[in-house]
């Protein structure tokens, strides 16, 4: 298999499981529940109510409009990154419409709420995770960004609202409120999703014995340490500071470690979002 395959293989395949549970999620939950919901979707709910358009045709055109525009305005890169889950979106909403006609979970609007932003932001985590775009409304958003400099979030917040609210024609206003949920459910998975893996744990230690303490760390967890000089604000002493980044299952070990060696050492403990470099993302150099 060519280098470059095997390189764009998981990235391929992430996108297609992405693009296969975003279609079930809307077939199994949303569209069961009669839920609100944002971005192409609820557009497409919208006037699917309103026109009788079936939801996959609609959504395919529209993806291939925003498709075009996204070429035009933000380049022939961000075209090809987003081609794949624009196509393959609507496609899967027939697959998952073939193969569960009439099946449903649950009608319980706050069960599918629940469960569908989990799985709509389980599938764009994936397709996000992949290096590619969803496209749809995600890319309004970044044009505006680009030539007009409103933030993203600021826009995608606003078009979300909008299409929330168009929706009110033809639903209760109860409704609006298990929209709600259901996209701030969407954004809390997504982000768990995207920063699952990458989050660690960054450890400050300030300790009357910093070389065992170095030592420690670096034979016994096999770990970095970075040392930085400190000033004590009560007595004004440079002592120095020891900062180590490790996993979250590492840290029982290393607060065993401080206490053994010095238990009268002050330990900040804090979660890093995201570890990039050598010992995480790339590999460990020894000399």
């Amino acid at each position: 298999m060519p280098v470059s395959l095997r390189k764009s293989l998981p990235s391929a395949l992430c996108i297609l499981l992405g693009s296969l549970l975003y279609a079930f999620t809307v077939h199994l939950f949303i569209l069961p529940g009669e839920l609100m919901s944002s971005g192409t979707t609820g557009i497409a709910l919208t006037v699917c109510r309103l026109t009788g358009i079936p939801l996959s045709r609609f959504i395919l055109c529209f993806n291939l409009v925003m498709l075009l525009a996204g070429l035009v305005f933000l380049g022939r890169r961000f075209f090809f990154s987003t081609l794949a889950s624009s196509l393959l979106y609507p496609f899967c909403l027939d697959l998952a419409a073939f193969l569960f006609p009439s099946f449903s979970f649950t009608r319980d609007p706050l069960l599918n709420s629940l469960f569908g932003g989990a799985g709509i932001g389980l599938a764009l985590g994936l397709v996000i995770r992949s290096g590619a775009s969803t496209g749809g409304m995600d890319i309004p958003p970044l044009i505006l960004h680009r030539y007009a400099g409103i933030p993203v979030a600021l826009s995608l917040y606003c078009f979300d609202f909008v299409i929330l609210a168009a929706q009110l024609s033809f639903h209760p206003a109860e409704d609006l409120l298990y929209g709600v949920l259901l996209l701030a459910v969407t954004s809390f998975s997504l982000n768990q999703i995207l920063l699952w893996g990458l989050s660690q744990t960054e450890v400050k230690i300030i300790s009357e014995h910093p070389e065992e303490l170095r030592q420690a760390i670096l034979t016994r967890m096999d770990r970095g340490v970075t040392l930085f000089f400190g000033e004590g604000g009560y007595k004004g002493e440079k002592r120095p500071v020891l900062l180590t980044v490790i996993s979250p299952r590492e840290l029982s070990r290393l607060k065993e470690i401080v206490l053994r060696q010095d238990p009268e050492s002050f330990v900040i403990v804090s979660k890093a979002a995201e570890v990039c470099g050598r010992g995480f993302t790339a590999a460990r150099r020894y000399l």
